[in-house]
């Protein structure tokens, strides 16, 4: 089966449950972000995220998974500070002033799966850093306003990359968004640059999970020997902010949300 005719348009119903998936995520988030401070652990908030989670009848989608003969995932949470790009593991160390926390979570309700992250200063940073944070964001958001049906693929792809493009920053070329529902990642891959009216045709009921990630230096990256912490090879810092996204004849409806 070719990607192009893999890609499942969710019904009414399904979107439903995705709904109530994507609030409960929005919950959590908040309440992670809030307990970011200097000297909080990865271990403190994830066992926060999970008791948060249990809270909600819903469960945690990262716990366990292990594709392509990885080793399982232990957190609800990926954690990865500064230089850390991605699928960074909750450990010991406690965040200090001046840090930057990559946080993303999956939440999974009643079978289906919201997928979100946020990048967050710990205290007082650089502008410089302040600003990465500032326009990775922001191309989210412009991402975002491009997935209308009859657009492209493309046109999300281009409208992400022009932010990271226009600030001079690494576009990491190895990682993107992805489709999402009753599995964490779904065809389409959604690249974070390229070309506007490329790819797949946006059709009403997709869902996606649309996620820049930008570095201040060299966008080359590198896995340690966790097999799952992703760092920039140059040491650079690097943001990741993610939303689940529906695409309705309405226009785009962020799923990982609250309200």
């Amino acid at each position: 089966m070719s990607v192009m005719t893999a890609v499942t348009i969710k019904s009414k119903d399904e979107l439903a449950i995705m709904r109530e998936a994507g609030r409960r995520n929005a919950e959590v988030r908040a309440i992670l972000r809030d307990a970011v401070r200097p000297g909080v652990t990865g271990l403190e908030l994830d066992r926060l995220a999970k008791d948060e989670i249990a809270k909600r009848g819903a469960e945690p989608t990262f716990v366990g998974y292990a594709p392509g003969g990885r080793p399982p995932y232990p957190g609800a949470i990926c954690y990865s500070v500064n230089d850390e790009l991605v699928h960074g593991i909750p450990g010991k160390r406690a965040l200090q002033e001046g840090d930057i926390v990559s946080i993303d979570l999956g939440v999974t309700y009643r079978g289906y799966v919201s997928d979100a992250a946020f990048t967050c200063a710990v205290g007082d940073v650089p502008e410089e850093t302040a600003e990465l944070l500032r326009v990775t964001e922001a191309s989210l958001w412009a991402g975002i306003d491009q997935a209308r049906v009859g657009n492209y693929l493309g046109d999300i792809s281009a409208a992400i990359g022009a932010w990271g493009e226009r600030a001079g920053y690494g576009i990491i070329a190895e990682y993107g968004g992805h489709g999402v529902g009753r599995e964490m990642h779904e065809p389409p891959h959604v690249l974070n640059f390229g070309r506007p009216g490329v790819g797949h045709r946006l059709k009403a009921g997709m869902v996606l999970a649309l996620e820049p990630m930008f570095a201040l230096g060299n966008p080359d990256t590198e896995e340690m020997s966790d097999h799952w912490t992703v760092r920039m090879r140059d040491g650079s810092l690097s943001a990741h902010f993610e939303e689940t996204i529906a695409i309705t004849e309405d226009g785009p409806e962020v799923l990982t949300r609250i309200g």
